[in-house]
């Protein structure tokens, strides 16, 4: 590789890391937030808080390399523009073509970076990640064992508990069962305690009182007792996960779906062979983010007011590109046969990169000739 080329890939590596790492931290702080907040509602610990958010980080991480390649092409390249280091480079005859070679590599690099995210780690993250949520929808201890808050952890049921002890004892439990509208339980107890087996979950209530309201009549029966067995096993009806997302399948497996996969994701295979060319072109598009940065940049004469009406013409160029991926995408969707739409933003993208690098390697084409005046 040509010292050149070296010095420009090296520029665009370190402005890309950094564009990455703030994109990255935006994005995820944006999703960690909203996840947070669901699960200390659950009352969840803090290591599980923490891998959760950990397991979210792939699906933001390519969300962002993309945006992050274009930013640093743009960077760089305005950056080597106004050093004129770009002028001297192309003073000694290389061409935008030339010029563009480095930032081609930068491209393959970063498409390598987003296929293995998009083709490996997404889908583990999705599946490690969908699998301890499903653990903590059936852990019924998470749902209830909070402090000082009334819980409904299903329809027609109120859980309160005071205070736990570090040994486990909960202390001045109320549990509200509403769920038979011919009869209103309500359950007090000064302590209590879960007791769990291999099947079931229950609460056994100590000194405590039993409160059945009978909705015909509005009589109310009172019932005193030392202890009290009640099964908050049966309070949340778990369907035990035993499929997967598409999100979670790998994408040589939707390539070539079985009828078995199909059942599975409850997925057609059309659909199915859809998402995965979805994954190939969005790792396409990390090349082409890089390379429509430069490309833009490269038009237009040098001038020391900067290349700025070059870089809004490239922004306005990725959002081009950013609507065509959402038009492609959803027309892929609607009929999974034209599964090839979602390379749309590709090729316009390709597309858009050889006409501006034409266009700056003849800038002869758009300037005026001289008219010669008549001769007498």
């Amino acid at each position: 590789m040509a010292r050149f080329d070296r010095y420009m890939l090296s520029q665009l590596m370190v402005t890309f890391g950094f564009f990455s790492l703030v994109l990255v931290l935006i994005y995820w702080i944006n999703a960690a937030v909203r996840l947070f907040d669901q699960l200390i509602a659950d009352g969840q610990a803090a290591a599980m808080i923490i891998e959760l958010i950990l397991l979210s980080l792939p699906n933001v991480i390519r969300l962002a390399l993309p945006l992050s390649a274009f930013a640093a092409s743009v960077y760089v390249t305005n950056r080597l523009s106004q050093d004129s280091e770009l002028v001297v480079m192309q003073g000694t005859g290389f061409s935008p073509w030339r010029l563009a070679r480095p930032v081609l590599y930068f491209g393959l690099i970063v498409a390598v970076l987003v296929s293995v995210l998009m083709h490996v780690l997404v889908p583990l993250s999705s599946q490690a990640l969908n699998q301890r949520q499903a653990e903590i929808a059936q852990n019924i201890t998470a749902r209830i064992l909070t402090e000082g808050q009334f819980i409904e952890p299903t329809d027609g049921i109120t859980v309160y508990i005071r205070a736990i002890t570090a040994e486990g004892e909960l202390q001045d439990v109320f549990l509200s069962d509403m769920r038979d509208p011919k009869s209103e339980v309500t359950y007090t107890a000064r302590r209590a305690y879960l007791v769990r087996n291999a099947d079931d979950t229950q609460l056994v209530m100590v000194d405590g009182m039993a409160q059945n309201l009978r909705t015909a009549d509005q009589r109310l029966f009172v019932t005193d007792f030392k202890d009290f067995s009640y099964n908050i096993g049966a309070l949340i009806k778990i369907t035990p996960r035993d499929t997967r997302s598409s999100r979670e399948v790998m994408t040589w497996e939707l390539l070539s779906p079985t009828p078995a996969l199909e059942a599975e994701t409850n997925r057609s295979a059309a659909q199915l062979v859809t998402e995965a060319h979805d994954r190939i072109s969005q790792a396409l598009l990390g090349s082409v983010g890089g390379l429509l940065g430069f490309a833009a940049l490269m038009i237009g004469s040098f001038s020391r007011f900067g290349v700025w009406p070059q870089v809004v013409f490239a922004i306005f160029l990725i959002i081009v590109i950013k609507a065509l991926e959402t038009t492609g995408l959803d027309l892929a969707r609607t009929s999974p046969q034209m599964w090839f739409a979602t390379y749309l933003a590709v090729v316009v993208g390709f597309a858009m990169i050889a006409v501006l690098l034409f266009v700056a390697s003849r800038p002869y084409l758009f300037k005026r000739k001289p008219v010669r005046g008549a001769q007498g």
